[in-house]
């Protein structure tokens, strides 16, 4: 599946005439990112999602989406969210 999917979004890219690299930018993503999603290999949903978009595919996120979700939540930018990091505790100090 992942290999049929990453061979038509190829197939849609060269049609727009962009190279691995121009669609990487467009879509904020890496080359890598870009070359594992044309390769059938793992990617991120949230980098799917942006190469999608950037290759004007959204209907093809949509199809497998439930009737009710917005079909405009794929036009949106995604909000950019601040990462998050658990903190170390810190040791106990004895004073003895």
């Amino acid at each position: 599946m992942l290999k049929i999917l990453g061979t038509n979004l190829k197939e849609v890219r060269l049609r727009l005439n962009i190279s691995q690299q121009v669609a990487a930018d467009r879509s904020g993503i890496s080359l890598k990112a870009v070359r594992n999603i044309e390769g059938g290999l793992n990617a991120s949903t949230e980098s799917l999602v942006k190469y999608c978009r950037t290759l004007r595919k959204t209907d093809w996120l949509m199809s497998l989406a439930p009737p009710e979700l917005d079909p405009n939540i794929f036009d949106q930018a995604s909000p950019e969210k601040k990462r998050l990091r658990a903190r170390r505790l810190q040791r106990e100090v004895r004073h003895g």
